[in-house]
């Protein structure tokens, strides 16, 4: 989907000149890409693009899940188990756009507890990608991430158990993969306004 600075300025009330700041980041992290004399697009990550990015996360959750036992302590692990009561809340309500805000912020927040400022802005920014693999290849009503799983890889986190925390997030990230159909015709059935719509909703 194109993407127009003037209707995508009205809609967040900023100047064009903002918005094409703004889109040139989100080129430079693949998120946008730019078409020769047709303007900015929405990026429309292909099967083979999304199964390296899906990789790609789990290699960083991993590593950080297993830094993040080493180093967890208990007013860290209560912030997490606030945000999954939130997640509760919000995932029990119908609204939509929140449901979008929320989504891998507790994968972020766990992976904070790294100390790895590095190994985490690589994982925001192929969380960011994944949202659009999500957008284009989730199946029709599918569930968004689970507050029940984080709770078992909090729980796991909490006693030091990196076995048992991995072991967790493994099922976890097996879960959320298994609720893609990783297909052209999937991605193409999806309106790919719904893809800009999550990621304002985020704003």
């Amino acid at each position: 989907m194109k993407l127009p600075e003037d209707v995508i300025g009205a809609h967040f009330g900023v100047s064009r000149t903002v918005v094409r700041g703004a889109i040139a980041v989100l080129q430079r992290d693949h998120i946008v890409e730019r078409k020769r004399n047709r303007g900015a697009f929405v990026a429309e990550p292909g099967i083979e693009e999304a199964r390296a990015l899906l990789e790609a996360r789990r290699s960083l959750e991993l590593l950080m899940l297993e830094r993040a036992c080493e180093r967890a302590d208990p007013k860290r692990i209560a912030a997490l188990e606030e945000l999954t009561i939130e997640e509760e809340r919000i995932h029990a309500a119908p609204d939509a756009a929140a449901k979008s805000r929320l989504a891998g912020r507790f994968h972020v927040e766990l992976a904070r507890l790294s100390g790895n400022a590095v190994l985490l802005e690589l994982l925001e920014k192929v969380l960011a990608r994944i949202s659009l693999v999500d957008a284009l290849y989730r199946r029709k009503n599918g569930d968004q991430c689970g507050a029940d799983h984080h709770r078992q890889i909090i729980e796991a986190v909490a006693r030091g158990d990196k076995t048992g925390a991995i072991a967790q997030m493994s099922k976890h990230l097996d879960d959320l993969e298994n609720r893609l159909v990783l297909d052209e015709a999937q991605g193409e059935s999806h309106n790919l306004t719904a893809v800009l719509e999550r990621f304002s909703a985020r704003s």
